[in-house]
């Protein structure tokens, strides 16, 4: 609708409207007046609407099937159904600024990647005809990929992998002509690869790796003149490598590992790929000689492992990039070519052929070891009889040569130490410490020290990115974290010590999997966090992947952008308010005036009825308030009583502070001292959801479950009031910020303490009913009795489990956003947005590492999981070891160490059930000495020094106002937890 119409429409509408408001006085009934004065509203919100309502028609059509044909747990796509897509900013979609010559807008981009979405994708996508960026990446989506897809000729990136798609590629896909990127690996497509790609004339990416295509690569592809990466690896193609591909000159990486090329050998012609870096062959079945490659200047990866190449190794010296050769498990004969000396060589691995003569020195002499640089040599199982030169070996090379003659060689000094069964692996090297105060940078908002930044223990929020190199050219990352990091920096446009490298590990492919934080930066973010436009910057750039090309590093892929902590409510959906035509506007502003005149006529009326409906919630409300459910066991707490208990809640009772709201030390009239959890306003739940969460609470029984008592719900309060726990939380005595000791605990308590958490987790995971998944275990949330007895707390983020499905089925997980602590978070969880009682085991893992080592999931920049993994492998574990669990014998606390790594490993799969964890903790304190575990009956003296309890010490959930004398110091978490300290941006 343009400005014309829009104005003709408006004149005609006022002059039926308006007179009836102006001259229809006292002699219309007064009914019959509203009746008018709605009409006059209604046709204006007409007008406006028309006005508003600016994208194509069959695109709006096309989303609403889309959004059908999906299943959405997390009602991620909630506002699909809600005003115009270009106009209010539907979530994932983006639009064009501008009007096109159809009078519409169109949509431009789709952004829908890890939002758990299941479903299919529906034929309509094709209606988007104007399309550039198409982004399903990592949901379970299922079904086939629509032909119809092939018809967006606009479309440059097609992003689909990562789901559990089925069927063949259409052959309509090859009508992409635009097309920059195909991503469709790890999914389960299957059938052949189209010929109909090589019609993909601007292709540079393809990406199909990890599916089930079989039959022959097309030689067609060999059109492709822009492609740059090949990834078809982990398939079921058979056939011959196409003699063709020697065409791609602009080709980078080709790797089509784990394929059955049996029969076929690798052409001689690829040796004119003049710009190849990577060339991956490994268990293709290929046979024949191993072709000459010293004519690729570029060349740095070269694996042609597990096949059944024969002859010699070609003797010309390859590209002086190289850091990998392997050419393990063939039949390769003959001698090591003297050329192989490289100055940035990684891996050399010839184990398991035939290779026979002596063994060059000049492969580890002519080595450039400096920074972080390694080599690992790998000869084993073949028939090598001397080296040729020193065997001196420097201390960042390995060398294996056991299964060869040379191991029987006395005369050589020194052999037998490579002649073992397997060689030394170095450890990845820790993150320096940053020297901060712990208390000053709270990590339950998400805040953590910059590990690099240049200002002192500056303190601030990142973005927490995963982030996988798909096919790498190096096997060893530390000497290249130093360019990569420049290389991320740059592209971003941030400063090199806004970047920190969290985490890394090496994954099947080889693929380098990371985890990236980006701090902001300290001049120009007095909030200590990114705002919203830098954030939907940042992310802009990894999805549309605007970064420089780089052969070396390979191609990328995002795994996930969540947003947590201060990040979690902004809205980083597509910014553009879009321009409206001049028309539009001047014919929207007339409207809106004349609409105000109608509309002003209705003012006071609707003022008198909202100030009657007030008054009418209000009463409703205090009716409300006494809305109460009969629970057995479970006591309703007037407010009177519990204001009583608290002196009023007075800030010298308040012990803790959480996001629900403030915690208070309570004194009951029958002596016994609780902790009252009262409500924020802005934290207030609805009345039935409130007292839903009461009814659940009041079913969890277990000893190592903390308590809940009792409960207000009149006056607009909402309070819990549960057990108080007199020696505080766990964090607090692994910390020593108890004042009741130094933080000594031995390591007999804690092992008992791990166990009574370990059932406490394990009650809620197989004998509540329903089960529940705790989502928040860390060591502020368990809290100890005066016995030291581990309770569980604080249900507040926890999720129930959903009843057996119609086929009798239990579900393994649970769709949500991602919540929780920093650093207890289950890193499968923060990538699904699946939570699993394997998620809870994780974070368990983590706090079991706390009791270990008295360190903090994340100080100072460091990990724990990654500190601790990487003191196990230098074999200098002890030395992280809290000192201050005094004397323990080593194989219970082996045992223990390894039941907590076993918790943290990265794949759920891995890591054992909690009823595993309970059999294990058990087995491990069956081994400890009975004198050193036997501490069940330690209590604390009226002094407040441990001793052992006497027959009138306190047991149970009750503790009596005598008790109070021995403890009165509380923090930790919601029930019981310090305030969290005030960031004073620097």
């Amino acid at each position: 609708m343009n400005g014309v119409s829009l104005i003709a429409c408006f004149v005609h509408q006022s002059s039926s409207l308006l007179p009836l408001g102006w001259f229809s006085g006292y002699t219309v009934m007064p009914a019959l007046r509203i009746h008018g004065y709605a009409l006059a509203v209604s046709l204006c919100f007409v007008i406006l609407v028309a006005a508003s309502q600016r994208t194509d028609p069959s695109e709006v059509d096309a989303l609403i099937n889309i959004k059908k044909s999906l299943i959405d747990p997390m009602d991620n796509l909630r506002n699909w159904n809600k005003g115009d897509p270009c106009a209010t900013n539907w979530t994932g979609v983006w639009c064009f600024d501008r009007i096109r010559a159809d009078g519409y807008f169109h949509v431009r981009e789709l952004y829908l990647m890890t939002m758990n979405l299941s479903g299919t994708l529906a034929p309509q996508l094709g209606q988007l005809s104007h399309l550039e960026i198409l982004d399903f990446m990592w949901n379970n989506l299922t079904g086939t990929i629509p032909k119809e897809i092939g018809s967006i000729k606009s479309l440059r990136l097609l992003l689909l992998n990562g789901n559990n798609l089925s069927g063949s590629l259409p052959d309509e896909l090859g009508n992409l002509s635009n097309l920059n990127r195909l991503q469709v690996d790890e999914n389960q497509l299957s059938g052949p690869i189209p010929e109909s790609f090589a019609n993909m004339i601007n292709v540079k990416h393809l990406h199909m790796n990890n599916n089930s295509f079989s039959g022959q690569l097309p030689s067609s592809l060999a059109k492709l003149s822009n492609l740059l990466h090949l990834l078809v690896d982990n398939n079921n193609l058979s056939g011959s490598l196409p003699p063709d591909y020697s065409m791609l000159h602009g080709l980078a990486i080709l790797q089509l590992d784990n394929n059955n090329f049996s029969g076929s050998g690798i052409p001689s012609t690829y040796a004119n790929l003049s710009r190849l870096v990577k060339l991956s062959l490994r268990n293709c079945s290929l046979q024949g000689a191993m072709p000459d490659l010293s004519s690729i200047p570029k060349l740095s990866y070269l694996d042609l492992s597990s096949n059944r190449l024969t002859g010699r190794i070609p003797p010309n010296k390859l590209a002086d990039n190289m850091t990998t050769i392997d050419l393990s498990n063939n039949q390769l004969n003959g001698s090591i070519p003297q050329s192989f000396s490289f100055p940035h060589l990684q891996k050399l691995l010839l184990e398991n052929n035939f290779l026979s003569g002596s063994i060059p020195a000049s492969i580890w002499q002519n080595m450039s070891f400096s920074g972080k640089a390694k080599l690992q040599i790998d000869l084993h199982n073949n028939s090598f009889s001397d080296v040729l030169g020193n065997l001196n070996l420097p201390a960042n090379v390995t060398l294996r040569l056991s299964g060869n003659p040379i191991c029987k060689n006395s005369n050589i000094q020194s052999i037998g130490q490579y002649c073992g069964p397997e060689g030394d692996e170095a450890a990845q090297d820790s993150t320096n410490s940053t020297g901060c105060p712990l208390q000053s940078c709270p990590t339950d908002n998400y805040y953590e020290y910059d590990p690099s930044s240049p200002f002192h223990c500056f303190c601030a929020a990142p973005l927490r990115i995963g982030y996988r190199l798909k096919s790498p050219s190096f096997s060893y990352f530390p000497p290249y974290v130093n360019r990569f990091e420049h290389y991320i920096t740059e592209s971003l446009n941030l400063n090199l010590y806004q970047l920190s490298i969290d985490t890394y590990a090496w994954e099947e492919g080889p693929r380098l999997r990371m985890n990236l934080k980006l701090f902001p930066s300290y001049n120009a973010s007095r909030s200590n966090m990114f705002n919203t436009s830098e954030v939907r910057r940042i992310k802009g750039i990894f999805t549309s992947w605007q970064f420089p090309s780089t052969d070396f590093f390979g191609p990328y892929e995002l795994l996930n952008f969540t947003l947590l902590g201060p990040y979690a409510d902004l809205n980083i959906d597509d910014p553009k308010k879009r321009k409206i035509s001049t028309g539009i506007i001047i014919a929207a502003i007339i409207a809106a005036a004349a609409c105000v005149l109608a509309i002003s006529a209705i003012v006071i009326l609707l003022k008198s009825r909202r100030h009657m409906k007030y008054h009418h919630r209000i009463s409703r409300k205090r009716m409300s308030s006494n809305i109460s459910i009969k629970i057995d066991g479970m006591k309703v707490f007037t407010f009177k009583e519990l204001a009583h208990a608290t002196n009023k809640f007075n800030m010298s009772t308040k012990v803790g502070q959480g996001g629900y709201g403030n915690v208070y030390k309570g004194v009951l009239s029958d002596d016994t001292f609780v902790a009252v959890k009262r409500a924020e306003e802005g934290s207030l739940q609805g009345q039935k959801e409130f007292l839903t969460e009461i009814e659940l609470l009041s079913r969890l029984h277990h000893r190592n479950l903390v308590s809940l008592i009792g409960y207000c719900n009149e006056e607009g309060e909402q309070m819990l009031v549960y057990e108080f726990m007199p020696n505080g939380t766990l964090r607090d005595w692994i910390s020593g910020k108890s004042k009741k000791t130094k933080g000594g605990l031995n390591f007999g308590t804690r092992l008992r303490i791990a166990m009574g958490a370990a059932n406490g987790i394990l009650y809620l995971h197989s004998e509540a009913d329903p089960p529940i998944f705790h989502r928040d275990i860390k060591a502020s949330n368990i809290l100890l009795d005066s016995k030291f007895t581990a309770k569980v707390a604080d249900f507040g983020l926890s999720r129930l489990v959903p009843y057996l499905d119609e086929e009798g089925t239990a579900p393994k997980y649970v769709s949500t956003v991602v919540k929780g602590t920093p650093g207890y978070l289950d890193p499968e969880y923060l990538l699904t947005h699946k939570l699993t009682d394997k998620s809870d085991v994780y974070s368990l893992g983590i706090v079991f590492l706390e009791l270990l080592t008295g360190m903090q999931p994340i100080s100072h920049g460091k990990n724990i999981v990654r500190e601790v993994n990487v003191a196990r492998q230098s074999g200098t574990i002890y030395s992280i070891i809290d000192s201050r669990m005094g004397l323990y014998p080593t194989d219970c606390l082996d045992k223990f160490l390894t039941l907590a790594l076993s918790c943290c490993q990265d794949k759920p799969e891995e890591r054992p059930s909690m009823l595993d964890v309970v059999r294990e903790l058990e087995d491990i304190i069956g081994m400890f000495p009975e004198s050193e575990t036997n501490f069940s009956d330690v209590t604390l003296d009226h002094s407040g020094k441990m001793g052992p309890s006497s027959s009138s010490s306190a047991s149970g959930s009750h503790v009596t106002r005598e008790e109070q004398h021995i403890s009165s110091y509380v923090s930790g978490s919601d029930l019981v937890s310090d305030v969290i300290p005030t960031i004073v941006p620097r």
